[in-house]
């Protein structure tokens, strides 16, 4: 009798810690399209606190945003963390990702909260940057080259062959680039530059981070990159400088969004909540990522630029984030551009 109390009691203890373990579990398959570092770190800290199980999928936004395309008739993301605003905003215009109106929207900055709006409550900022020039010091000094400081100074010929920046066809960075460019000058002005200045280029790496990398290891004087990054691989130990372009310059709202027909969507919800947190958001910072976090409440480094004291041009969000926009761009980009000898 006794023996039997005692196995019947075994039986429910181990279906309650059963079922404690089914309620913790569950799984979130994340797209994401800042550095690897952060995306790790966000995976982690939100499986150690929810026990929900991430799959992490880390690419460019370009190259996230045509993924989420092909799948659209049977999504395996649920989420996508980071990278330029531009791909989220199209992801949103052609009805790739879900609405959500998360509770802490009033928290954020306006610029986050304007993300939201214009996307009807599909996407939402996480972070903003502004972009600029990377350069590595000392292999400029060994050439005796003057780092740029204006966007007319990449052209100029001591600059051959000395300047990377990513293909705008896989890189949100680079259409950030080009668009900016474009805002800048007028069209068909920025894409005589953009012919000049690809005489200076010796590659155009897929992701937005790969020119800055390539600068950090002595691979090439010059990337065109958002400056947190700059500041990322300075901490890192390398001989890296940065600077904003003196005619100004555009910037980012790096953006979340939950895959629209996502099979975790509790889980994505969750996620997109916690994400939008002052301890979330300081991830990114304890990862050596220095762009300005959306949510009012949380710690800016000091070592992030400081978007205030940083020209900037008015970014126009609503006409580049276009999905037809940036398509038509990018195809002259292909087109006039990169057809071009170097």
């Amino acid at each position: 009798m006794l023996r039997r109390v005692v196995q019947a009691a075994l039986v429910a203890t181990a279906l309650v810690a059963a079922s404690g373990i089914a309620r913790a579990q569950g799984s979130l398959n994340l797209y994401c399209s800042v550095q690897v570092e952060w995306c790790q770190a966000a995976a982690n800290a939100f499986q150690r606190e929810t026990g929900i199980r991430v799959s992490v999928s880390q690419k460019g936004s370009g190259e996230v945003l045509a993924q989420i395309r092909a799948e659209a008739q049977n999504p395996r993301g649920d989420l996508w963390f980071g990278g330029t605003g531009d791909p989220h905003l199209q992801a949103a215009e052609e009805n790739l990702s879900a609405e959500y109106r998360s509770a802490a929207l009033d928290g954020l900055h306006d610029w986050a909260q304007k993300q939201a709006r214009d996307s009807h409550y599909r996407t939402v900022g996480i972070y903003a940057g502004a972009l600029g020039f990377g350069f590595n010091t000392e292999l400029l000094a060994r050439r005796n080259i003057a780092a740029p400081a204006c966007w007319k100074d990449l052209l100029e010929p001591r600059f051959r062959n000395e300047i990377q920046m990513a293909n705008p066809q896989s890189s949100g960075t680079a259409y950030v680039m080009i668009a900016t460019i474009v805002q800048l000058m007028g069209e068909e002005q920025a894409f005589d530059y953009l012919k000049a200045l690809h005489r200076n280029i010796n590659a155009y790496p897929r992701q937005g981070t790969g020119p800055i990398k390539s600068v950090a290891r002595g691979e090439t004087g010059v990337s065109i990159s958002f400056v947190h990054d700059a500041v990322t691989e300075r901490l890192g130990g390398f001989p890296v400088g940065s600077a904003v372009p003196c005619e100004g310059s555009g910037y980012e709202v790096g953006s979340m969004s939950i895959i629209r027909g996502a099979r975790n969507l509790r889980n994505a919800q969750r996620f997109y909540d916690w994400a939008l947190t002052p301890a979330a958001q300081q991830l990114g910072a304890e990862t050596k990522q220095f762009q300005t976090p959306s949510n009012r409440a949380t710690p800016v480094p000091a070592e992030a630029p400081q978007m205030s004291q940083i020209r900037l041009i008015d970014y126009d969000f609503a006409r580049y984030g276009a999905s037809a926009e940036r398509r038509r761009l990018i195809e002259r980009w292909d087109r006039e551009v990169n057809t071009l000898p170097r």
